[in-house]
């Protein structure tokens, strides 16, 4: 390259690397004096016109992510002749892919901080209208303190940008492309947690899943086959985590994570162990080969990763062929003599006690009345069986050897009625109300039904007991009042974590502020300090910055020159008006011509009336062209 300085600012010094669209140069800022780093587009893409407004467009985009530690800064987007460069913050580390090759698989912890940032990253573009679209390790970028930077959102869509690519056009890698963008459907936040999650499958297991000789042959895997196992590659995953990878890679977007927060929430949890949980796992043991040696039953170990205990299936013994022992036969039985006609007298009078004991004990039975012995039973003697010599209770009889039946009622529902009334009942039902179970799940217990209520009866509603038999009854505390903690000024995730952590129901407003970071709590409501019954509502203002509400002008029959004033009138400066024909503008023909149909502000589409953007923002119109 003959030029060494773009546009009298810019100094190339020497390439950092290449990639299908552009080559990344390390570079100096002459005007401010800093290091960057200057992406220049491949010559190819410098004829196809409606290519390089979208490059310019989309970057102006990306720029406005410069606020996010967890996003490579963009500062500036031009062109020098044919030359069409984006400048950005250099990052001097390595990416994560490099990390892969060299170390793969990586230990959880370490996969799970860098995945988390990177989620982090992704979420806040994806609150300001921004896909990222391809997602990949090359993309994240590691610094020597450990941070993730995610760059090269050069080809990020918005939701609503007004330069949209044509119809089956796709981008990104086809490793780790989402099966929605391999069938050539539009990008969503859910096609970035695929790809995210892809590169996470890899991290921990030290490859993908799926592998071809054609970029086409792994793009129709991610959109037919099922991913294998990450613990059929890496047996040392607990299953927890396991799950967790193979939903963020899940075919249908809606069984992902709802959110890329909401996936970094997850890997959080799973990190401080709080999923941990145990997670019942199917065996599917081998078949059996033969044994060469006598098998030994294989003990149930633990898996030092998970909190689930893997019980190895016990192979049974196998059937040996070897020769069986030698033993000598056994000596013929020995004949004793013959007894002499008769028995004895002994024996005779030993047969005659036993027979006397028995109609002793009969009549003993039929003539006795048990109720001073077994008041329980209503005078009934309880059954017993003899098993091994052991005598094993049994069910009581319900009618005695007299004839007369066991008295018993079936329970009414206690459930929902005051304690007093209850007991009232139990006593005119001849039954006992039981004294302090030993079960803490039977003890009296905060819950939503007033004070004093029976919230459960043991045993349930129905149930034939014989009279006097013991019956629980559980009677609520009422509902558990808590102090509400004060979260103002605290982020709003860790906000909403500790008040539903107290156990309420937190509901989010955002609001602009210009006091108050963007995403902080300007103010809750109730206040801090108020005593509340569990599970009440908390409303919490969230700061959305300094931002203003943008004027309604699109897609309501607003023409671009009253646009042009109102946009004006609220402090927006308007960079660039995209005029788009049949072939970009659905339903071409609804619009009259200079009709505002679609606005961007600092990258954000406006998708909503009264729309909150950042004060000042750059826009960017769409409208029908003439």
């Amino acid at each position: 390259m003959q030029q060494r300085v773009l546009n009298g600012r810019y100094e190339l010094i020497g390439p950092l690397g290449q990639g299908g669209m552009a080559t990344v140069y390390r570079g100096r800022d002459l005007r401010l004096g800093r290091a960057v780093a200057i992406k220049i587009l491949h010559n190819y893409y410098a004829a196809d016109d409606e290519f390089l407004q979208r490059f310019a467009h989309e970057a102006m985009s990306a720029a406005s992510l410069s606020s996010h530690p967890n996003i490579v800064d963009v500062y500036d987007v031009g062109q020098d002749g044919d030359l069409n460069y984006i400048v950005m913050e250099l990052i001097e580390g390595q990416d994560l892919k490099a990390m892969i090759d060299n170390e793969a698989p990586i230990s959880p912890d370490t996969a799970l901080q860098i995945i988390e940032q990177a989620a982090e990253g992704l979420d806040y573009a994806h609150r300001r209208g921004l896909i990222h679209r391809d997602v990949k390790p090359q993309n994240i970028l590691i610094t020597p303190t450990g941070q993730i930077r995610i760059t090269d959102f050069g080809i990020a869509k918005s939701h609503l940008s007004t330069a949209v690519t044509q119809a089956g056009m796709t981008f990104g890698t086809a490793d780790y492309i989402s099966p929605e963008q391999a069938q050539g459907l539009a990008a969503t936040p859910q096609s970035d947690i695929y790809s995210l999650g892809m590169v996470l499958f890899e991290m921990l297991t030290g490859r993908l899943p799926f592998v071809a000789d054609t970029p086409m042959a792994v793009a129709l895997q991610h959109i037919q086959n099922a991913p294998p196992s990450l613990r059929q590659l890496n047996p040392s995953l607990p299953p927890t985590l396991d799950a967790l990878v193979l939903r963020a890679i899940a075919k249908d977007p809606g069984q992902r994570p709802g959110s890329a927060a909401q996936f970094a929430q997850e890997l959080r949890d799973f990190r401080s162990g709080r999923m941990q949980q145990t997670v019942a796992v199917p065996l599917n043991p081998a078949p059996r080969q033969p044994a060469q040696r006598t098998a030994q039953p294989t003990p149930r170990r633990l898996d030092p990763d998970a909190t689930t205990v893997n019980q190895a299936p016990i192979p049974q013994p196998q059937r040996r062929q070897a020769q069986r022992p030698q033993y000598a036969p056994p000596p013929p039985p020995s004949i004793a003599p013959p007894r002499e006609r008769g028995g004895s007298f002994g024996t005779l009078l030993i047969g005659l006690l036993l027979l006397g004991g028995v109609l002793t004990l009969t009549w003993f039975a039929f003539n006795t009345d048990w109720s001073d012995f077994f008041p329980a039973t209503g005078g009934q003697p309880p059954a017993v069986t003899s098993v091994a010599g052991t005598a094993t209770p049994q069910p009581t009889a319900t009618a005695q050897p007299t004839g007369t039946a066991v008295q018993t009622v079936a329970l009414p529902n206690f459930v929902g009625q005051p304690e007093r009334a209850v007991v009232d009942q139990l006593n005119q039902l001849g039954l006992v109300r039981r004294a302090n179970p030993d079960d803490p799940a039977l003890q009296p217990r905060f819950d939503p039904a007033p004070a004093g209520t029976v919230i459960v009866q043991d045993p349930p509603e129905g149930t034939e007991v014989p009279v006097g038999s013991e019956i629980t009854i559980v009677v609520s505390l009422g509902p558990e009042v808590v102090e509400v903690p004060n979260v103002v000024q605290r982020p709003a995730q860790d906000a909403q974590s500790a008040l539903q952590a107290a156990g309420f129901v937190v509901q989010l407003q955002p609001q602009p502020s210009i006091n108050v970071q963007e995403g902080f709590v300007i103010s809750q409501n109730p206040q801090a300090g108020a005593r509340l019954d569990r599970g009440a509502t908390i409303t919490l203002a969230i700061s959305a910055g300094d931002v203003v509400a943008f004027p309604d002008v699109v897609a309501n029959g607003t023409l671009l020159d009253d646009a042009q004033r109102q946009i004006a009138s609220a402090g927006f400066r308007i960079a660039a008006v995209d005029e788009q024909g049949p072939d970009r503008l659905p339903n071409f023909n609804s619009f009259q011509p200079n009709e505002v149909v679609s606005a961007t502000a600092d990258g954000i589409p406006i998708d909503a009336p009264g729309k909150l953007v950042p004060r000042g923002a750059t826009v960017v119109l769409g409208v029908r062209a003439p």
